[in-house]
């Protein structure tokens, strides 16, 4: 009701990807045995449809980009994830400008467990996990992108976490993981929505100053901040509680997984240098080639020729490479 007039305004067109020409043969193999079929398999089907293996190709190609969402529900997705980050990011960090353990982190172990839970607290944690648990149902009803199997570890990091965290009441250090993993992921949503809307410039601005906020936030402040205060200050205030390996080594995947993610970002960055755009994201779940760009280069042409895929799952992070066939 809000994101697809929106979406209308900006001049996103409401059109799926090309369809595959009708066949009652292809179609069968499609939907009962398989979506990517292989040379033995596509040499058959050429003799017995007198087609070329190539055109054979093209039509499973076109099949299984057809059922993929369109630009404007990717727009519609993106939208919410920003509306959502950013006002969570907003909430949380004009919640902890008041709190003491904001800016002394030694003072989320003073008085440790006995520390009161108040509402805002309350209601900041039970937001945040049910967002996770909602992106960790729909990442098996999406589809499946490169990156899958990070952020189902990332997922359940987190909400591991975030439970964790609640149940031993360790909710002040928990308010300042939150709000930290909230300072870049709006950015990155508004540098899809740009990107959906053709804004090339805008796009590009977005991504190379969520790649800042969070190579800073993810391997500067993250590190040095939390990590510090979790593995050392608690050691030091409070002793090593019995739960004190799970609680970090937690923390510490989701570090290696920030140091992954830096790395495909910058190789990204890197790329949108050398090219002057950010043009696609590895991920993509768009299959292209060169015959089939030749057969739809009149309806497909310039930079812009966006996928079809739904949500992004890193938390929508970027996988590496350029992304205007993005999420």
């Amino acid at each position: 009701f809000i994101a697809k007039p929106c979406a209308i305004n900006l001049g996103i067109q409401d059109s799926g990807a090309h369809r595959a020409q009708p066949n009652a043969i292809l179609e069968k193999v499609f939907t009962s045995i398989t979506k990517s079929p292989d040379g033995k398999r596509l040499e058959g089907l050429s003799k017995q449809l007198d087609w070329d293996v190539r055109k054979i190709q093209r039509w499973f190609r076109h099949r299984r980009n057809q059922d993929k969402p369109t630009t404007i529900t990717k727009f519609c997705e993106s939208m919410w994830r920003f509306t959502f980050y950013l006002s969570i990011f907003l909430y949380g960090i004009r919640f902890l400008w008041t709190a003491p353990w904001f800016w002394d982190t030694r003072q989320c172990w003073y008085s440790y467990p006995f520390q009161p839970l108040t509402s805002r607290l309350y209601y900041y944690y039970i937001l945040e996990l049910a967002f996770y648990w909602s992106l960790m149902f729909s990442q098996f009803t999406d589809i499946k992108r490169k990156d899958f199997l990070i952020m189902f570890v990332h997922h359940l990091a987190t909400i591991g976490l975030i439970t964790f965290s609640y149940m031993n009441n360790m909710v002040r250090v928990g308010t300042l993981v939150l709000c930290l993993h909230d300072a870049s992921d709006f950015l990155l949503e508004a540098a899809k929505l740009a990107n959906y809307a053709k804004y090339q410039r805008l796009c590009d601005a977005f991504f190379m100053l969520f790649g800042v906020v969070f190579i800073v936030t993810r391997l500067g402040i993250y590190p040095f901040w939390i990590l510090n205060t979790t593995l050392f200050e608690s050691w030091e205030l409070i002793g090593p509680y019995p739960s004190w390996w799970l609680f970090n080594g937690l923390l510490v995947t989701l570090q290696i997984l920030h140091v992954i993610w830096s790395y495909l970002i910058v190789r990204t960055a890197y790329k949108a240098l050398v090219r002057g755009k950010v043009s696609k994201d590895d991920r993509s779940d768009v299959e292209s080639s060169s015959e089939e760009e030749d057969v739809t280069s009149n309806s497909t042409k310039g930079v812009f020729s966006t996928s079809s895929n739904g949500s992004n799952r890193i938390n929508g992070h970027v996988a590496g490479g350029q992304w205007t066939q993005e999420e």
